[in-house]
């Protein structure tokens, strides 16, 4: 186990974390730095923090991970305000708030959480799942009412929950899916707190606060940028120059006090565990055997560090926002071909 080390600057010092949690601060844009771009913006298809760091804001899943969890291993509300589990586990009942829209106005239904479920355990030919191998206990996706989702199990399956919180599980609009499932891999359109401007490739992602977003009072930005950089000196650069706030891939030891050094109380950080294992061809052949022996093990390792770092950004943050354009030339701007609008 290595750590993962988060830094974060800070423009305004509160008094007190309890004071600055209990007042939120409103307005700005929240600029962080991204290693890679999104391969595509189907966060049902990839698996890279290039897609959930930039698009995950415009989205909402079914459960998250509670963001003040340490552990990173509990559920917690999300666009089900509640669920249920039968005594035997093998039907899981979850309940959706009422009055949530996509960003273009319809109303999200059971039949969007249906649809997006349905795409990401039961994928057609030719269509990418990255998840699919979480939900092999999973029977049936049902709609019974506008409110109410039903997964019926196989077997009971102890990761269940954690899998659907999933921070890449978005839900998506059905009737878009039902026109062209791919349609989800170069546009954008959710329930999320922060609404799609533009994609600029090789510079930039910008989102902006969704004013009709179901959570009211949040988000607490008004908009956030996240800059691509691939390079690690490149990205502690923009730091360090205060053109960044952030950057929620992690950073190696000597990066980190090196920032420390040189901004000092300006400069917060969070360190999280994170399991790292690579195995030799045999041993992933013995896994796949194990794991084909024993399928309602339920043993799958939590992403609760992913899930954590996706919602807490995603929520509007409490990081100051501060001047953030000049971060964008500082990364290389890319030409007219390399832009997508919403």
């Amino acid at each position: 186990m290595i750590t993962r080390i988060f830094v974060a600057l800070l423009c305004v010092l509160t008094a007190s974390t309890a004071q600055a949690q209990d007042k939120p601060r409103y307005g700005g844009e929240l600029v962080f730095v991204v290693p890679s771009e999104p391969p595509s913006y189907d966060g049902h298809r990839e698996g890279t923090f290039g897609t959930v760091h930039p698009l995950a804001p415009s989205y909402n899943t079914l459960l998250r991970i509670d963001p003040f969890d340490r552990t990173g291993t509990r559920p917690a509300p999300d666009l089900a305000e509640s669920w249920t589990m039968s005594p035997d586990g093998l039907t899981f009942t979850f309940r959706l708030r009422q009055g949530v829209r996509f960003h273009d106005g319809s109303v999200l239904t059971s039949r969007d959480v249906k649809a997006s479920y349905d795409k990401i355990v039961f994928p057609p030919a030719g269509v990418i799942s990255m998840r699919k191998g979480s939900y092999h206990a999973v029977e049936a996706i049902e709609a019974p009412d506008p409110q109410t989702v039903r997964f019926r199990l196989k077997w009971p399956e102890a990761s269940f929950l954690i899998s659907v919180a999933s921070p890449y599980n978005w839900i998506y609009k059905a009737d878009i899916l039902a026109r062209d499932i791919r349609w989800y891999e170069t546009k954008v359109m959710g329930t999320g707190p922060f609404k799609f401007v533009e994609h600029v490739k090789g510079s930039h992602w910008i989102g902006r606060k969704n004013p009709d977003y179901w959570d009211k009072g949040k988000p607490y930005l008004d908009g956030y940028r996240a800059i691509f950089m691939s390079s690690s000196s490149a990205q502690v650069a923009a730091l360090r120059g205060e053109r960044a706030h952030i950057q929620f891939r992690g950073f190696n030891p000597a990066d980190r006090d090196a920032l420390v050094q040189a901004l000092g109380p300006k400069i917060a950080v969070q360190e999280s565990p994170w399991n790292c294992v690579q195995l030799e061809p045999r041993a992933q052949a013995v896994r796949r055997q194990a794991c084909a022996a024993c399928p309602d093990a339920g043993a799958r390792p939590p992403r609760g560090v992913e899930d954590a770092v996706a919602h807490r950004r995603r929520e509007g943050g409490r990081w100051h926002p501060g001047a953030g354009d000049a971060v964008g030339h500082a990364a290389g701007g890319a030409g007219e071909a390399g832009r997508v609008r919403a």
